[in-house]
């Protein structure tokens, strides 16, 4: 794992949610978790992928972006295995401009030098463009190159584009879209590590499954049953059963797999829901 930053306070946030804690020990390089034979290596994002491909470690959560930078430098027989997406630190790769460079199209950079602490999924990208560009390659502070004349244009991370605004930019093209993933080795692992994995694979899942879905409950007419379960976000054979005292009425419980705004819940009161409630799901295990 990421040794500190957001990506790393979120992976922590994701163990504690699958019952798990991590012993820090005195070497701020490595932990233990208490619950499972897990060993947890703290280091930097770039060196994850590589040290899951050599087997140093047999699992690893790393941004997107890393892993693919990482795997266009080291090119054929660089393999990782991607488990699933984690659904957090979201972000993206974009090439981005001076506010008043008059570009509007990635055609433009032509000719341009470009900063970037992506050199190899910048270059990628610009020969799928068909775009001869010189690479700048910087670490960190990128967003400044254009105002110090190091480069025309930058290829940088994005988040919400407030770095980008404070610095008179605007993003031109995106590059790669990214998230944290999980992934694992791909020569094999013996079968107590095997069992091991996953258990944590599978809690890690409903933690994942849990955040996305929610428990929704309300009471309705039985005749109104097919049109309320028409307009549940991903909701599935939801639960259906009559209320004490009157045989007209229903209860109706389901599990939806999207977010449930309050335009559904509205949806939902004029087809004949009432009393609707929808919460949160702590712990999810398929």
């Amino acid at each position: 794992m990421q040794k500190s930053g957001r990506l790393a306070d979120a992976s922590l946030d994701v163990l504690r949610q699958c019952g798990l804690h991590v012993s820090k020990s005195k070497n701020a390089l490595y932990s233990r978790i208490e619950e499972l034979p897990i060993d947890v290596l703290l280091v930097r994002d770039d060196n994850i992928p590589g040290f899951v491909s050599d087997g140093v470690c047999d699992l690893g959560i790393v941004g997107k972006n890393v892993l693919r930078e990482v795997e266009l430098r080291n090119g054929p027989g660089f393999e990782v295995e991607v488990v699933m997406p984690l659904g957090f630190s979201r972000c993206r790769l974009a090439v981005a401009v001076p506010t008043q460079s008059g570009l509007s199209t990635p055609s433009q950079l032509d000719g341009l030098r470009i900063a970037t602490s992506y050199p190899a999924t910048l270059k990628h990208y610009l020969v799928v463009e068909g775009v001869r560009a010189d690479i700048v390659e910087m670490t960190g502070s990128v967003e400044v190159a254009p105002r110090i004349k190091i480069a025309d244009a930058i290829c940088d991370l994005v988040s919400t584009g407030a770095t980008l605004e404070a610095n008179q930019l605007e993003e031109l093209s995106t590059v790669l879209e990214s998230e944290a993933l999980l992934v694992k080795r791909c020569n094999g692992l013996s079968d107590v590590k095997r069992d091991t994995a996953e258990r944590l694979i599978r809690r890690i899942r409903g933690v994942i499954r849990s955040a996305s879905n929610k428990y929704i409950m309300m009471n309705a007419p039985r005749a109104s049953v097919d049109a309320i379960v028409s307009v549940l976000p991903g909701a599935t054979s939801p639960t259906v059963m009559p209320l004490a005292g009157d045989g007209d009425q229903v209860a109706i419980h389901a599990v939806c797999e999207e977010d449930v705004f309050w335009e559904t819940m509205e949806k939902l009161r004029s087809v004949g829901a009432s009393a609707i409630l929808v919460l949160p799901i702590e712990k999810m295990l398929a």
